[in-house]
């Protein structure tokens, strides 16, 4: 977080510095803030902060692909005729422990179309998801377990 707040501040000197304030000013900032704590990375030592926003942009385009893609297929069987959809309800078990990791995988599954996270189990290591197309219950968990909660956990680890 600490290497964070650096990039942030030398995005803001950036802005200071180009006497332009803007997002696009701050986003070239952060990039540039970040170039040169890159540069910098053998002082501050192996911070993890340089590979988890890495992370962070691939979640970030996954969850755009994922956003996409179930968008057009729920939006596809609303507008053909033939209905395809085999709705259902799936019990996912999961790894994720902490109250921000199961919250935050319940609601990415929610703001996925198509899916809906129902409730967490009582021991919390599962979650029960409404799914909108059903042909293989295993291949949803299987989804959800290796798609969406690895990347999750990865960057929350």
């Amino acid at each position: 977080m600490t290497m964070f707040m650096f990039n942030l501040a030398l995005a803001i000197v950036w802005q200071a510095v180009t006497g332009t304030f803007s997002m696009g000013g701050l986003l070239i900032g952060f990039a540039v803030g970040y170039a040169v704590l890159w540069i910098a990375r053998p002082v501050f030592g192996n911070d993890p902060y340089f590979w988890k926003l890495w992370h962070i942009i691939g979640f970030f385009f996954y969850f755009l692909k994922e956003l996409v893609v179930s968008s057009l297929r729920v939006g596809w069987d609303v507008v053909t005729p033939p209905i395809y959809a085999r709705p259902g309800v799936v019990r996912v078990p999961i790894d994720a422990r902490t109250d921000l990791e199961i919250t935050l995988l319940a609601n990415l599954i929610t703001l996925t179309p198509g899916t809906l996270t129902l409730d967490v189990a009582p021991d919390r290591k599962s979650l029960y998801v409404h799914a909108m197309f059903i042909d293989d219950p295993e291949k949803v968990r299987a989804e959800i377990k290796n798609g969406m909660e690895r990347r999750l956990l990865e960057l929350t680890r």
